[in-house]
């Protein structure tokens, strides 16, 4: 959590202090996209890397390196010559650490625990990462306001923590990973072994697809200006509703882990996550849009938990970090692109039309996936156990 809450830090320092600098909103936007370019440049390379290597050391490394950023940005805005280039360049470094260190951290997880409380452990690992969420942005900017450099060292003393406590994960011993030669074949191994396991498959793709087409969250600030007319606290507080329904979800699965008919759970969670943004796209009472939104959050939890309980469980070890890489490219495929469409669909046929089909879509593309994909429709267990069929 120490790691992910400086980065969301990081993250809304460098935003405000690019805007601060130029007052161009397609700035702000590149640091956005500066970020996101290594994931897609390096997906293939990361996950043979966390496939090759001992994971923490790879975290490890990158934590240090992210330090080392917030570092240089604390003396830069010391010594007052940071600009929008060293900015841009900063963003993609921290884009790069992240793109290494996320399938690396989650091929990690089931070599710490065992099998058997694995589901708990991502459960935790969300809840984790959902109060980082909430408390990284704000805690980020009480601490800008005071000054920029207070979140920079802020960040960089944590992440250098957070790096060395690294060190002190004991894994398990059963885990011998394999030696391979590093071709362009063992790079693609990821890919060739999410499309042939419908399960896999059906799993990653379902999270790109539901993601991309409920991408409500990204119109916030005009339902809150122009459509609940709210202003500043309304859309505050709509963006902490569905992380405080995420984090509850996620405590209550941690400690009532799901016990059978994954597969159905998940599809109805979908169901569940596309009714309530279509309540949030037609609502115009702020307090049915945050019961809304809070939906929105614990049924997205439901969903990420299951579909990561089964990418892990599914996966061998030593594939584990090329399925991550995959997934994690899919994941911020979804979310970067998700923002895009919902934007997009908004200016052409507007506001509420466009949440309302993003909800609709979420329900077809759940309905459809069940019928394409019957054996994740059916899968009871985390192990891969089907529900019988009947009639």
């Amino acid at each position: 959590m120490m790691t992910s809450t400086s980065f969301q830090m990081l993250s809304v320092a460098i935003g405000w202090q690019m805007y601060d600098l130029t007052h161009d909103a397609f700035s702000l936007g590149l640091v956005g996209l500066a970020q996101f370019i290594p994931m897609v440049l390096l997906t293939l390379i990361v996950g043979q890397v966390a496939d090759r290597v001992d994971r923490r050391k790879i975290v490890f490394i990158c934590q240090m390196i992210e330090a080392l950023i917030a570092g240089l940005l604390l003396y830069g805005n010391y010594a007052n010559w940071l600009s929008r280039e060293e900015i841009l360049v900063a963003a993609f470094i921290l884009g790069a650490c992240r793109s290494f260190e996320g399938p690396a951290s989650s091929a990690l997880l089931p070599q710490v625990v065992p099998k058997s409380i694995l589901q708990q452990a991502i459960s935790w690992s969300t809840s984790a990462g959902q109060t980082a969420q909430i408390l990284g942005p704000s805690l980020g900017g009480v601490l800008f306001s005071v000054g920029p450099a207070y979140v920079y060292a802020t960040s960089a003393i944590a992440l250098l923590l957070s790096s060395i406590l690294t060190f002190f994960i004991k894994l398990d011993s059963q885990f011998i990973r394999k030696s391979e030669p590093v071709t362009l074949r063992t790079m693609l191994m990821g890919l060739e072994f999410v499309y042939k396991h419908p399960i896999i498959l059906g799993t990653i793709s379902l999270d790109l697809f539901a993601v991309l087409l409920g991408g409500a969250t990204a119109l916030l600030p005009i339902y809150a200006q122009d459509i609940l007319h709210t202003g500043a606290w309304g859309l505050g507080l709509m963006r902490t509703a569905p992380a405080v329904g995420a984090l509850i979800m996620s405590l209550i699965l941690a400690y009532s882990p799901l016990k059978k008919s994954y597969g159905r759970i998940l599809f109805s969670a979908l169901i569940v996550f596309g009714l309530a943004t279509v309540l949030f796209a037609v609502s115009t009472n702020i307090v049915i849009s945050l019961i809304a939104l809070f939906i929105i959050g614990a049924s997205d939890v439901v969903s990420v938990v299951i579909r990561s309980s089964l990418v892990q469980l599914q996966t061998p070890d030593d594939m584990r970090g090329r399925v991550n890489a995959v997934n994690s490219l899919f994941i911020g495929t979804s979310n970067q692109l998700g923002e895009f469409e919902s934007g997009t669909m908004a200016g052409l046929i507007g506001t509420v039309p466009a949440a309302v089909v993003g909800g609709l879509g979420t329900i077809v593309v759940a309905g459809l996936w069940m019928y394409l994909f019957p054996s994740l429709r059916r899968i009871n267990s985390l192990s891969g156990e089907k529900t019988e069929k009947v009639g």
